[in-house]
């Protein structure tokens, strides 16, 4: 472990795969868009858990794989039937969510930083109860910059000296590190990573072992 983690003032988590597991309920709003759009064109989970985390512009591309469509027209519906669908269908927190969130704040300031679309981190807050825990959160749908931009930009407006990023892939890790933020990895979710500053096997681990430095 990396022990400048001691000094660690604040935690930056990524969603998807990292703190909840809403791939079948995406699958939904995905095919709802395609539908809408006349497209013959239908996924499972298992289709979309490979582009988890990236942007729309990537996983619509991947999907659809150069199939020609009125992309900003797509983007636009698929956030009209995400706010609609999502508040309903949510998605599954990983175990002990709500309580190492409110366990985690009460030592640390918390953020949300995901490639989400605009309404995601807002819907996973009330659908999870857990947006009180949240000092603030921003979105690639908020803000369509690279994600570590985004990291940056969090760290700056609330005067962080020591955050850290939790997410679940290699692509987490790389924005993480270009923002020269530490990594860790929630081996639990949807990728690989092969170069974090530390790695946990469970939601209830990184809270343990965050948790624990205030003890030390």
């Amino acid at each position: 472990m990396n022990l400048d983690f001691k000094s660690t003032d604040s935690l930056i988590f990524d969603m998807d795969g990292t703190l909840w597991d809403a791939t079948d309920s995406y699958a939904a709003v995905w095919n709802a868009t395609f539908e809408h759009f006349g497209l013959d064109k239908r996924i499972t989970r298992d289709d979309l858990c490979p582009y988890m985390g990236m942007t729309l512009d990537r996983i619509i591309s991947g999907l659809l794989k150069g199939q020609a469509i009125d992309t900003p027209a797509f983007i636009a519906h698929l956030h009209t039937t995400e706010q609609q669908l999502m508040p309903r269908l949510g998605g599954r927190p990983f175990p002990g969510l709500r309580q190492g969130l409110e366990r985690l704040a009460g030592c640390y300031r918390l953020f949300m930083v995901s490639n989400c679309g605009r309404y995601g981190l807002r819907d996973f807050g009330v659908f999870t109860g857990t947006a009180h825990c949240f000092t603030a959160t921003l979105s690639h749908g908020q803000n369509p910059v690279p994600k570590s931009d985004n990291i940056s930009l969090i760290a700056s407006q609330y005067s962080l000296q020591a955050p850290v990023y939790v997410g679940d892939t290699q692509s987490d890790c790389d924005q993480a590190h270009r923002a020269g933020v530490p990594f860790v990895f929630a081996a639990y979710g949807f990728g690989c990573c092969s170069d974090p500053d530390a790695s946990f096997s469970s939601f209830h681990d990184i809270v343990e072992f965050f948790m624990s430095l205030k003890q030390q």
